[in-house]
């Protein structure tokens, strides 16, 4: 059994591309695996939400996380914050880590460009922070998207350089992990690049959101003039909607469509009212099932302060072990 280590910022709600990402394989992985799944607030931190904020949302992502069914009696489920070894060895790992190599990470550049007035320490060592969320149990193997392989390979890095430098076998590689099936990059509404909060309101479609909400973006995103002549390349933002098609639609939905599209008589008005019609019908059950766990407060608390508790066990021992190897 190996062990597994996961993370969601705390930005707010879960959308689709958490869920498809990563999220729907968390049941069967907490039944084969040690897993870890965390609440990321201190990655939310980069972005200096309110404290108010940033407090509603972490309660937010865990309702969220427990109605896609994680089970806190299978997993340990807690809060990134709670878990006071993690910023410990950030610190430590920090000191193996380099400018050049963290100045190149992908991630990092693409913030500098979207919000240059808010370069922070807390984003070019953002890797580091993650290296550490995942070794600070040991972990072998980690869920994530395409977006996120450079980070683990640079994880990868760290714990090798961490290794040779002290002479020890104290970390183990770890690796994305899907099951063996390829990495899912869900797309947003937006005509390209994937679903997520940083890409602006209107590229995601979160679980818990209003039906009419949803509706409303999946009417307006983007595509393009339609095809010109049979079996014409389909467009970026084509290939997206039907890539959502094929996430929450029967397989008889996008192949209708896709042959639509192939003799040039695809409306996309029709196409997206579809989209939204499924994508709706899929979401009614998670949205069901997160109003329940969204009264039961006492609930929320105790699987919190029991997360804590289990999760720092592991923590403890790991920063014991480093500190030791490092002098301290």
């Amino acid at each position: 059994m190996e062990i597994v280590v996961s993370g969601i910022r705390s930005t707010g709600q879960l959308h689709l591309g958490n869920y498809f990402g990563a999220v729907k394989n968390f049941v069967r992985m907490q039944q084969e695996h040690q897993c870890y799944f965390f609440i990321a607030n201190y990655h939310a931190l980069t972005t200096h939400p309110n404290p108010q904020d940033l407090r509603a949302s972490v309660r937010q992502v865990l309702v969220e996380y427990l109605a896609c069914g994680i089970n806190p009696e299978q997993a340990m489920v807690y809060l990134q914050s709670d878990i006071r070894e993690i910023p410990e060895l950030y610190m430590l790992l920090n000191m193996h880590a380099y400018l050049g190599e963290l100045e190149k990470v992908a991630s990092f550049k693409d913030k500098v460009r979207k919000q240059p007035n808010n370069v922070n320490a807390g984003l070019l060592t953002y890797p580091v922070l993650m290296t550490a969320d995942v070794l600070i149990h040991k972990a072998t193997k980690v869920p994530v998207g395409k977006d996120q392989e450079q980070h683990l390979e640079m994880a990868r890095n760290f714990v090798n350089r961490f290794n040779h430098f002290y002479g020890v076998d104290v970390f183990p590689e770890p690796y994305p992990f899907n099951f063996g099936e390829a990495l899912v990059k869900v797309p947003g509404l937006d005509g390209s690049g994937k679903m997520g909060k940083s890409e602006g309101g209107g590229n995601a479609i979160y679980l818990s959101e209003d039906p009419a909400s949803i509706h409303k973006k999946i009417m307006r995103a983007v595509t393009d003039t339609g095809p010109t002549e049979p079996n014409s390349p389909v467009s970026e933002p084509i290939a997206n909607l039907f890539s959502l098609l094929k996430l929450v639609s029967p397989p008889d939905t996008l192949v209708h469509y896709e042959a639509a599209y192939a003799d040039c008589s695809i409306r996309y008005g029709d196409l997206k009212k579809q989209l939204s019609a499924d994508v709706l019908s899929f979401l009614a059950p998670l949205q069901e099932r997160i109003k329940e766990i969204d009264s039961n407060e006492a609930y929320i608390q105790k699987v919190m302060r029991e997360g804590a508790e289990k999760a720092s066990i592991s923590a403890a021992a790991t920063l014991k072990e480093v500190r030791q190897i490092m002098g301290f």
